[in-house]
């Protein structure tokens, strides 16, 4: 049923602007067949937990493509990569400071790892209802009051492609002698052309991780851990042993060899895809209702972000009276456009190397006549949601010491969650273990759910109920 339903979405002739970013092109791109080439650790062959052959080429290779010292390949996703790294970085019970919008997987080895984490709230744009950059003195100002502090870590770009000024928070990280771990997995595409953000590493990072096959044509769970420092290296490789599959996929890897070959051999087809971006952008650039976060036609310079992924098209509904999951529905139903994520009262949009003229001119034309639909609509739908973080009864690794206790969520306020409360996408943690709930906050998830976002918990008993401690 799982590839009949695959296939028939394959022959839909819906296009798909979201990940992965092969985007289901094989034209110029070799046909993997993978019931010819799935092999496992057979003498020739290589072992990734001690390559020393085929792979440590391949590895090789893809560390000169990034110019970095090391790149270590990732077959279960960026998420290996983000547990392995944490839990090298650190020893159990360290201090740390953290964005407050990284991916749940960072939250997941908060946990194991036993940390205590510090929070950084980047400002939320009014105008699209994201998260902005982290301010680097936000980072200093933290790790004056946590001098203990052993890590940072930073999502950059974001789900929606804001980017940090990694270098300045590098410099002021190694003032206060401490690592920094940056979540680049949308930021895969960065090194290949000027148009794109500096990649974190190259601004000063420790140690990143790119998943491939977001925005680049790789296949799906394929990512790279990078670094410069070779003494941060032998502990990854430990760590990678830990959280990697003992049982790699031949088939993965391979899809990982060609993807860098394809992008190294083809250095023009990133002039394309700038090309296609830039001719999106006159098309949308004078649109009366719709707002476009893209390559311009709503300037970066009227948001506080430091730095933008052009390679991003946030399209914003505040100003014609619908959700964003109700745009994306009509992108769907009638213009048979798949969109990436729809969250609150904005659509992303996910581009790719691999997605065509065609494509882009099929996204712009759909949103020049939905913006035409909608002209004489001048009703504002912003949320009032300023998304504050929840105090702290304990931290998330001391959440089994608690008896739980399944309450409606209406009736939850002032409780502590024994639970991960997140929309996915983007993977973000609204609440995390250990948390206390407000009112501001069943209101904020109330308001997610009339938009038809999709909450989800542990207990998966959300929206309707949620485990809470009893103290």
């Amino acid at each position: 049923m799982l590839y009949d339903k695959l296939k028939k979405y394959s022959n839909s002739g819906i296009y798909p602007f979201h990940m992965p970013g092969h985007k289901r092109n094989n034209t110029d791109i070799s046909n993997i067949l993978p019931y010819g080439i799935d092999l496992t650790e057979i003498n020739g062959f290589d072992n990734l937990h001690n390559a020393s052959g085929c792979i440590k080429e391949l590895e090789q290779k893809t560390a000169n493509a990034y110019s970095v010292n090391n790149a270590f390949l990732l077959v279960n996703g960026a998420t290996g990569g983000i547990l392995a790294s944490i839990r090298a970085m650190t020893n159990y019970g360290d201090t740390i400071i953290m964005a407050r919008n990284c991916h749940k997987s960072v939250y997941n080895a908060i946990e194991i790892c036993g940390l205590n984490p510090v929070y950084v709230q980047p400002e939320t744009d009014d105008e699209f209802g994201i998260f902005s950059s982290v301010a680097p003195s936000e980072i200093e100002n933290q790790l004056i009051k946590n001098p203990n502090a052993s890590l940072v870590i930073l999502t950059s770009p974001t789900y929606e492609g804001v980017v940090s000024d990694i270098k300045a928070i590098s410099k002021i990280c190694k003032k206060y002698c401490v690592k920094l771990f940056v979540d680049e997995a949308h930021g895969a595409h960065f090194p290949f052309c000027k148009i794109f953000p500096e990649e974190a590493v190259k601004c000063g990072a420790d140690a990143a991780v790119v998943s491939l096959h977001k925005t680049l044509p790789s296949l799906t769970q394929t990512a790279l851990l990078l670094t410069d420092d070779i003494n941060l290296s032998k502990k990854f490789e430990e760590n990678l042993s830990v959280f990697e599959t003992s049982s790699p996929s031949y088939i993965l890897m391979s899809s990982i060899e060609n993807c860098i070959e394809y992008i190294c051999d083809n250095p023009k087809i990133f002039d394309t895809y700038a090309d296609n971006l830039k001719n999106f952008n006159e098309c949308v650039k004078s649109f009366e209702t719709l707002k476009i976060l893209c390559f311009g036609s709503d300037s970066i310079n009227n948001h506080s972000f430091f730095n933008f992924d052009i390679g991003k098209i946030i399209i914003s509904t505040a100003h014609i009276g619908i959700n964003g999951t109700e745009l994306a529905n009509i992108l769907r139903e009638k213009y048979k456009i798949e969109t990436e994520m729809a969250y609150g009262n904005y659509v992303l949009a996910m581009t790719s190397v691999c997605d065509t003229k065609e494509g882009f001119d099929r996204l712009s034309n759909a949103l020049i006549s939905i913006d035409k639909d909608f002209v004489s609509n001048s009703k504002i739908n912003k949320s009032k949601f300023k998304t504050e973080i929840p105090k702290k009864q304990f931290n998330a690794s001391q959440r089994y010491k608690y008896k739980a206790e399944t309450v409606a969520l209406s009736m939850t306020q002032g409780r502590t969650s024994l639970e991960y409360v997140w929309a996915y996408p983007p993977g973000v943690p609204l609440l995390v273990p250990g948390e206390i709930i407000t009112d501001a906050l069943i209101e904020e998830i109330a308001f997610l759910i009339k938009t038809n976002t999709e909450i989800f918990s542990n207990e998966k008993n959300m929206p309707e109920s949620i485990s809470v401690a009893v103290i």
